[in-house]
């Protein structure tokens, strides 16, 4: 099965107030701006035409009456918790696919429940009782497959539930256009249109070497393994099972990125929020036990017709989690690579992880130990008190992006 929560922030809001019950409801970016971004859209907002990610001024033109929320991503992560600890209510094998999005595999406990539908159906009804938020429910034999009935049928049908099996995809899934299929884009739309295929079935009955050939002669080389994704896609075809852990593997790269509230023209200020970035990476990469030995960085410039800015990598002598160490090269790499035009977006990664507790000490810094022990102290402080209960000097100045960065979670205000 896919779990997935109706206009999920708009659901919450409306669950929280339930005065907007009846109105048209959205969550938006900016609410203060018309031209913030909808973050979601409540079913009454979306029948005036009102869509997700469109601008906030478009959408009061289309309805001057709407009711406009600030985004609360604390409350969205916490409700989505509570949702996470009611389907393992159900069964144990919960994948979370995205914060309103869920793998449940109840292969094991159906018997328990009845039927997919059934089951589906109940705990429907009790998450709708714990939280006020409707769920859909894509249910099939493969992730794929469940994930295409919730997106293309349970959505659009009044029990928000849909059964997709293999046996009825001739019916289903192979007469619907090739962009109603999972992983096509509007780009890929164009590509598989110009190869004549119009229809997901015109794709799924198309060989693979066949299809590979005809990608390969689009698209160049290195398309076959795309090929084989799209057929494998088009037929529900999918192993891969539904893993609880999926999101407690090692990380491959640790970073942060950042848009900043104007052009930031001076080394000076680049280098202030380049340090505090670096103690973000840095801080994640010690609570998840790891020490990183390759640094990057990257600096854009705000002129997307005409692109400046470098984003560059470099090994480092020894894997460290330590600030202070990585940001020394961090703006060596600034210093090689920047052009000195003005900064409107900035970043800061680690990768090529060693665990932190097995580290080579060096004969050139003495003081390992002790930054070690300093910075993990300021950690359990910030971890009880908030990411802003011990700032730098450098970010209580007006270029400081920390103070506001503490307020936000995914770069919406908790």
């Amino acid at each position: 099965m896919l779990a997935d929560c109706q206009s999920f922030y708009a659901s919450v809001e409306k669950s929280e107030h339930p005065e907007f019950r009846d109105r048209p409801l959205v969550v938006a970016g900016d609410p203060k701006r018309r031209s913030g971004i909808i973050l979601a859209a409540c079913p009454i907002a979306k029948s005036f035409g009102i869509t997700t990610a469109e601008r906030l001024g478009d959408s009061l033109s289309k309805c001057p009456d709407l009711v406009i929320m600030q985004p609360r991503m604390q409350l969205y992560i916490d409700i989505s918790l509570m949702i996470t600890g009611i389907y393992q209510s159900f069964t144990d094998l919960v994948e979370p696919y995205s914060i309103d999005e869920q793998f449940l595999d109840v292969t094991g406990s159906l018997h328990l429940y009845g039927t997919p539908e059934e089951l589906a159906s109940l705990i429907q009804k009790r998450v709708k009782a714990e939280t006020g938020i409707h769920t859909r429910f894509g249910i099939g034999p493969s992730k794929v497959l469940a994930k295409t009935a919730c997106d293309n049928y349970a959505k659009k049908n009044d029990s928000g539930v849909y059964v997709l099996s293999k046996q009825n995809l001739s019916t289903t899934l192979w007469t619907l256009p090739i962009a109603k299929m999972f992983m096509v884009g509007s780009r890929m739309t164009r590509h598989f249109n110009a190869m004549g295929l119009e229809t997901i079935g015109q794709l799924a009955a198309t060989p693979l070497e066949k299809l590979k050939t005809m990608m390969h002669r689009k698209l160049g080389r290195n398309s076959d393994i795309n090929a084989e994704l799209y057929w494998r896609i088009a037929n529900g075809i999918d192993n891969s099972p539904v893993t609880p852990g999926t999101h407690g593997t090692a990380p491959q790269t640790i970073g942060h990125m950042m848009t900043l509230p104007r052009d930031y023209a001076m080394l000076e200020e680049i280098k202030i929020v380049l340090l505090e970035l670096t103690e973000l990476v840095c801080q994640r990469c010690r609570s998840k036990g790891y020490m990183g030995h390759v640094v990057s960085v990257a600096c854009m410039g705000a002129d997307y017709d005409r692109p400046s800015g470098f984003s560059r990598q470099m090994k480092m002598e020894d894997p460290t989690n330590v600030t202070n160490q990585v940001f020394r090269f961090v703006m060596q790499l600034l210093r090689q690579h920047w052009d000195g035009l003005p900064v409107r977006k900035v970043g800061v990664s680690l990768s090529e992880f060693n665990p932190d507790d097995e580290y080579q000490l060096s004969m050139f810094n003495p003081d390992q130990e002790k930054w070690m022990a300093l910075e993990r102290a300021t950690d359990a402080i910030k971890q009880k008190y908030g990411d802003s209960s011990i700032l730098r000097a450098v970010s209580a100045t007006p270029i400081g992006q920390a103070t506001d960065r503490a307020k936000k979670i995914g770069g919406h205000y908790k």
